[in-house]
């Protein structure tokens, strides 16, 4: 969604303002950074130094965002240097209020989001940092093995008012209803068996940046869950070289843990509904359409639901 919002220099001033009294950072500006996907996010110059603000405006995520926090406090302090330090406020919390807005301000990552074939070298072995280090306790989802994504989806449907965004989920109702039985298919599979959860990302490839200092990040934890591992690597199962490539990084690291099939074709699924989802909450919230239309006839997930639809 980025800053979806116009904002003019009053909301930035007192921004600042408020930047300055709860954290003790005098601001000299800030300007839009297109990073994330919800909420605000902006870049605070502050003399030699930069920071990243996000300010997430949607309830329904508004708990995410907020409980990874500690993750990333907890990753850094283990020596995890490539997913970016979030700061405190003076009373030492991770988080702040501004309006109606969580805000969470962060170092500045100068550098460029990129993802290649390439960069999934790196990502495979800096997730493998992480997984280690996976512990209870933190206040993050665990994930399910069920086919509520799929549920959710189709009571939003029945929910939907508008013509245009009826005829255009219409035109696809074949697709889902195939893909909802497949998810409870896999479900019911991948319930018989719920160990080897460990502390997962949900985007790594997509949150892939090369910093202008050569070192390579993991940024935008909003998401971050204790999952199988499959939920960071079914992204791209449907290449034989990334799975290849996925377990061979577990082997080096030392972590024992295989990608299961069945559980790689539940998150196609999965994923398929939850971000069908996601972009059907735009437009009931938002008025956004574009957004699920490009999702509908995008080959990118269809490539993976033909893979799944093999296992």
């Amino acid at each position: 969604m980025y800053n979806h919002i116009q904002r003019d220099s009053e909301y930035t001033s007192r921004l600042k303002g408020f930047i300055r009294e709860k954290y003790g950072i005098q601001a000299t500006g800030v300007s839009p950074a297109k990073r994330g996907y919800y909420g605000e996010t902006w870049r605070m110059d502050a003399g030699s130094d930069s920071y990243f603000l996000k300010l997430d405006y949607f309830p329904r995520h508004q708990g995410l965002f907020q409980n990874s926090l500690a993750v990333i406090e907890y990753l850094c302090d283990r020596g995890i240097d490539f997913i970016g330090g979030v700061m405190k406020t003076h009373d030492g919390e991770l988080y702040s209020h501004f309006n109606s807005a969580v805000l969470g301000v962060f170092d500045w990552i100068d550098g460029e989001n990129v993802e290649t074939d390439a960069t999934k070298i790196p990502e495979y072995q800096m997730l493998c940092k992480i997984y280690p280090l996976a512990k209870p306790g933190f206040g993050i989802p665990t994930a399910r093995f069920t086919d509520d994504m799929a549920t959710g989806f189709y009571k939003k449907w029945d929910q939907l008012q508008s013509p245009v965004a009826l005829a255009m989920l219409e035109q696809h109702k074949q697709k889902f209803s195939h893909c909802a039985a497949r998810l409870s298919h896999f479900a019911a599979l991948c319930q018989k068996d719920t160990s080897d959860f460990y502390i997962t990302h949900g985007d790594a490839g997509g949150n892939f940046f090369v910093g202008s200092n050569g070192q390579n990040y993991i940024v935008d934890w909003d998401e971050v869950m204790y999952a199988p591992l499959e939920r960071d690597a079914w992204v791209m199962c449907c290449r034989d070289w990334a799975r290849e490539l996925f377990n061979e990084t577990l082997r080096q690291n030392n972590i024992p843990y295989k990608l299961r099939p069945e559980r790689l074709a539940f998150y196609c699924y999965h994923m398929f509904f939850l971000y069908l989802g996601e972009f059907l909450d735009d437009f009931t919230e938002h008025g956004i359409i574009k957004s699920m239309e490009d999702y509908l006839d995008d080959s990118f997930i269809d490539e993976r639901i033909k893979f799944a639809d093999m296992l």
